[in-house]
C-alpha cells in the first residue's frame, strides 16, 4: 500500500517562495525515487523534479536555480523560489516504489500554487 499527502499548496506573490511537503506511506514497497510534476490549466502535465535514493536530481530547465527538491526518509520537499506567474499550476507528488519484482508510480491529489500580482 503506498498513499501520499501533499501540503504546502497556496497563493503567493511573485517573487515570493513556497514549500512543498509530500509524506509517502508505503507498507511493504521501497521507495526508489520521490519527485514533483506539475500542470497548468489547459497544459499537459510535466516534471518538475526529482530526486532518487542515492540523492541524485533531475530538474526541467524552466525551474533550474530557482526550486530545489530535497528528500528526507518518506517525505520529499519542494523548496520554491523566485516563483513566477508561469509556476502557477497544480503540483503533485510521485513515488515510484517497488515490492519484489513489481515497480509501480503512485500519485498524491495534488496541490494548488497560485501566483498573484
Amino acid at each position: 500500500q503506498v498513499q501520499l499527502v501533499e501540503s504546502g499548496g497556496g497563493l503567493v506573490q511573485p517573487g515570493g517562495s513556497l514549500r512543498l511537503s509530500c509524506l509517502a506511506s508505503a507498507t511493504f514497497y521501497s521507495i526508489n525515487a520521490m519527485g514533483w510534476y506539475r500542470q497548468a490549466p489547459g497544459k499537459e502535465r510535466e516534471l518538475v523534479a526529482t530526486t532518487t535514493t542515492g540523492g541524485r536530481t533531475n530538474y526541467v530547465d524552466s525551474v533550474k536555480g530557482r526550486f530545489t527538491i530535497s528528500r528526507t526518509k518518506n517525505t520529499a520537499y519542494l523548496k520554491m523560489d523566485n516563483l513566477k506567474p508561469e509556476d502557477t499550476a497544480v503540483y503533485y507528488c510521485n513515488v515510484r516504489a517497488s515490492r519484489d519484482f513489481s515497480t509501480s508510480d503512485y500519485w498524491g491529489q495534488g496541490t494548488q500554487v497560485t501566483l498573484s500580482s
